[in-house]
């Protein structure tokens, strides 16, 4: 049995995305638990579900590892399309926000979802995990400042702003949601 108390003050966090990094920080300090980086890459399988594709990932680091880890995917859905999931990334370089405003004032439904999935895995297989789901609208035209592929265009629910209009930190209580969930978790079984 893996001696979790060994791990309660610091965990791995598989990703190199700083906004990631951001959201889980802001989290894990409230309990004491540093975040350690891991400087390996891991593979990252296509997969129909974000909560595959994280729990592949962090399973194969907890067994190399030999230490807990978490991982965390999203997708982007378009539910006029279904698409595209976990293959945001494909699409999003291959259509531009341009393209896919015309795309949705076609189709005249510019509703989509964000679906967050955050693995917690101990080396001995077990996980936790811990799905959201963030609706989405798409605007009519490309806001902020240096919007990369997409972000120029996606607002939260219930705001005029596109996401690079505003700091990242008075979204930070939407995307942590996994980590809280994870962070409680590990709390509650130590």
């Amino acid at each position: 049995m893996l001696n979790l108390r060994k791990y309660m003050n610091s965990l791995y966090l598989l990703t190199k995305n700083p906004g990631k990094l951001k959201a889980a920080n802001s989290v894990f300090g409230k309990y004491g638990i540093e975040l350690l980086p891991v400087k390996k890459e891991f593979p990252e399988i296509q997969a129909e579900t974000s909560l595959e594709v994280a729990k592949y990932s962090a399973l194969q680091a907890a067994k190399e590892l030999e230490a807990p880890v978490i991982r965390e995917d999203h997708s982007l859905f378009i539910d006029a399309l279904g698409i595209p999931g976990p293959y945001m990334s494909y699409f999003e370089k291959n259509i531009s926000a341009e393209l896919l405003i015309k795309i949705l004032d076609v189709l005249q439904d510019n509703k989509g979802r964000f679906v967050v999935a955050t693995v917690y895995a101990k080396p001995d297989g077990t996980t936790f995990e811990y799905t959201f789901e963030v609706p989405i609208t798409f605007g009519s035209e490309v806001k902020g400042n240096n919007p990369y592929g997409w972000d120029g265009l996606i607002r939260l629910q219930n705001e005029s702003r596109a996401i690079t209009e505003y700091p990242e930190e008075e979204r930070l209580h939407i995307w942590s949601q996994g980590y809280e969930a994870i962070a409680k978790h590990i709390n509650s079984t130590v």
